[in-house]
């Protein structure tokens, strides 16, 4: 059955105002968070900082053996693609620079981030969106609590600490993990290796890594809430917002990094 240009045209205009109050809705959700954030602990509102803590720990502490583990493979594997290609012009002590060099500025904080959003990403979707469906946000509204700086704020501040602080020991584990691959496997000395590695790396490298990884928090947090306080319905409903939060979060925290790799290839 053909399209009737009425329907296609009418199709087209529902998009567009659903896209346009979904734009409205995150923008107001950014605002606001900010706001509480940043703002209002200046006129009187202080941060919920034992929350903030609690925060910190489910986001950093208790996602430091995924991270440790999957950063250690990943350094693994760097040191033997470029020990593949590095000891056809019997280079292969440059493997500690590859390696360094990746990690810190690239593969650390984006796989952090991955590992963060599935993790912790998809938990805050489902807390708020359980709450939402159990009607306790419009329970804390009507008390006359803020639902953004009660559930989100300290969200916010935990994995704007904790996503730096796990990238820095990612880039760590990972580096490790290549040294001794290179030690066992590729016979370098890991003095050698290390003395390589300090050459190799920068402080604008570590920076770089760094302020994608402050990015990617904000990022995961902002997206997580979103999807939380969109739930309308049970646990199917939030089911399917758990998912959408993280597969928004992977894919905003690519556009991201390749936004923040283009400024820093222009600018540094």
């Amino acid at each position: 059955m053909p399209i009737r240009a009425e329907n296609l045209f009418g199709l087209i205009g529902r998009q567009a105002l659903a896209g346009r109050k979904n734009l409205y809705d995150a923008a107001h959700l950014v605002n606001a968070t900010f706001y509480w954030t940043f703002v209002s602990p200046f006129k009187g509102k202080p941060l919920r900082f034992r929350a903030c803590i609690t925060e910190m720990v489910k986001t950093g502490y208790d996602s430091v053996p995924i991270v440790a583990v999957i950063s250690f493979f990943v350094g693994i594997i760097l040191a033997l693609q470029a020990a593949y290609q590095l000891k056809k012009v019997g280079a292969l002590i440059y493997v500690a620079n590859l390696v360094g060099v990746s990690l810190t500025r690239e593969l650390g904080p984006i796989l952090t981030a991955i590992i963060v959003a599935g993790r912790s990403g998809s938990a805050f979707a489902a807390e708020i969106g359980s709450m939402k469906a159990a009607e306790e946000v419009d329970a804390l509204i009507s008390m006359g609590i803020n639902p953004v700086r009660f559930l989100v704020v300290p969200k916010l501040i935990a994995l704007l600490i904790m996503l730096p602080a796990l990238t820095i020991f990612s880039d760590f584990i990972g580096i490790v993990g290549g040294l001794l691959l290179s030690q066992v496997v590729l016979d370098i000395n890991p003095g050698s290796y290390l003395q390589q590695t300090l050459r190799a790396l920068l402080i604008k490298d570590v920076m770089t890594g760094l302020v994608k990884a402050v990015s990617f928090g904000a990022v995961i947090t902002v997206v997580g809430a979103y999807q939380g306080f969109r739930v309308e319905g049970g646990a199917d409903e939030v089911g399917r917002r758990t998912t959408a939060s993280v597969v928004a979060s992977i894919f905003l925290i690519i556009v991201f990094d390749l936004i923040f790799t283009i400024l820093f290839y222009r600018f540094t």
